[in-house]
């Protein structure tokens, strides 16, 4: 309903007149152009488009040219580019003009734009995928500069009358249900969404200086949970991790102390919760007496004075010492709770989507299959794509919430147990 309300906006606002204009028959005949129309065209084109790097030349030709007969009239004139920054030469609403060559010397500047390539463009999406897209820029390969092929993923050669699937990134159940309609039961890539709502600060004791450490520490009131974050976790049974360098690990802050009274938890290395996320909850969690030891702290190394300001690693840090990790974690154990509580409500459990995508099995092609009642015995309510592909999202939506939770709940007995 959001993604219709939006294009509905833009129909109304951009292409509607413009369309009008262009679809003209015998000089006097025009197509006649509905909502649903754009809305087709918007689905054809989003749904198999692709985000292709081209030189910023082949985009901007023009501007290329122009750029070209700019550099040779500044050589024979004697006119550096030197004295020409960037920033003179773009109001900021088209950065990609600025990047152009001979504006900023970069010559080879790539420019990533969505386009339809046919043939390509038929290529299903998929986790293996038998093959790979790749662009031709100097045209040694097919012959044609700037054009693109498939090239076979496969070691073995390929088979004939096989689907040929290609990857459309590592993307969650979500997006690829959003941008393109459908979905993959069990995803590696799936991830979860969870925020600190942020009018709820207004009602938290000493809100003002809170908001004033949150900014300070450039702490982020929402965070991404990826599934395979869950692989350097506590509970890893079950988790998959396409993750071999350790980067969907969360990064810790190196803490020092003024104190001396407050040490690393055994835990760090086990919480999978993005530390700026954990900072923004410390900050919210703080109560009066740790309020006053950050800002003991933070005077301590400035000087009373405030000769200078501190750095948001300082602050972090000095919120860290002060409040340790429990608030954090209770507030975070809340929220996700609260999560789960909010997906279930209307829908029920993850046993019941189960039973339902069990029922669902039945149909051996859903995707030809309408939504239909059925008075005889035995015989299940038929389900359509969609209603399919939901059921598989938010299943997967509170596997992860529920996964999480547990995590939360478990550092926090930790924390609350090593005196945190």
């Amino acid at each position: 309903m959001l993604q219709r309300k939006k294009l509905l906006s833009l129909y109304e606002d951009k292409a509607k007149g413009l369309v009008q204009k262009l679809l003209i028959l015998d000089g006097d005949l025009e197509i006649e152009v509905c909502f649903e129309d754009f809305l087709w065209a918007n689905s054809v084109f989003w749904t198999r488009a692709l985000n292709i790097p081209l030189p910023c030349s082949y985009i901007f030709p023009q501007v290329q040219e122009d750029q070209d007969i700019q550099s040779s009239l500044n050589h024979d004139s004697g006119v550096s580019h030197s004295d020409i920054s960037a920033g003179d030469l773009t109001d900021g609403k088209d950065e990609e003009r600025s990047k152009v060559p001979g504006v900023d010397g970069q010559s080879n500047e790539t420019v990533w734009v969505e386009g339809l390539v046919p043939g390509i463009d038929f290529c299903n999406h998929n986790l293996k995928a038998v093959a790979t897209w790749e662009v031709d820029g100097t045209g040694m390969t097919i012959g044609v500069p700037q054009s693109m092929y498939l090239l076979s993923a496969e070691k073995t050669p390929f088979q004939m009358e096989k689907e040929i699937t290609i990857s459309y990134g590592n993307k969650g159940n979500e997006e690829l249900l959003y941008l393109y309609g459908f979905v993959i039961d069990n995803n590696p890539d799936e991830y979860l969404m969870v925020h600190y709502p942020v009018e709820a600060i207004q009602n938290v004791p000493f809100a003002d200086s809170k908001m004033q450490l949150l900014e300070a520490q450039k702490a982020e009131m929402r965070c991404l949970l990826p599934k395979r974050l869950l692989a350097h976790g506590f509970f890893p049974e079950g988790a998959t991790s396409n993750d071999n360098n350790g980067k969907g690990k969360a990064e810790k802050i190196c803490s020092f102390s003024w104190s001396g009274q407050r040490r690393m938890p055994s835990y760090i290395n086990k919480l999978v919760f993005p530390e700026e996320f954990l900072t923004a909850l410390r900050t919210i969690a703080m109560q009066e007496d740790e309020l006053f030891k950050v800002t003991s702290f933070l005077e301590e190394l400035v000087g009373s004075e405030g000769v200078r300001q501190p750095t948001d690693t300082e602050v972090k840090t000095a919120v860290w010492e002060a409040c340790g990790d429990s608030g954090a974690l209770q507030l975070l154990f809340d929220l996700l709770q609260t999560k789960v509580m909010d997906l279930e409500e209307n829908s029920g459990t993850e046993d019941c989507d189960t039973e339902l995508l069990e029922k669902a099995q039945d149909v051996k092609n859903v995707e030809q299959c309408e939504s239909k009642d059925t008075d005889e015995p035995g015989h299940y309510k038929l389900m359509s794509r969609n209603t399919w592909s939901s059921i598989v999202y938010r299943k997967g939506q509170k596997q992860l919430a529920r996964l999480f939770l547990k995590e939360a709940e478990h550092a926090l007995h930790l924390s609350l147990s090593e005196g945190g």
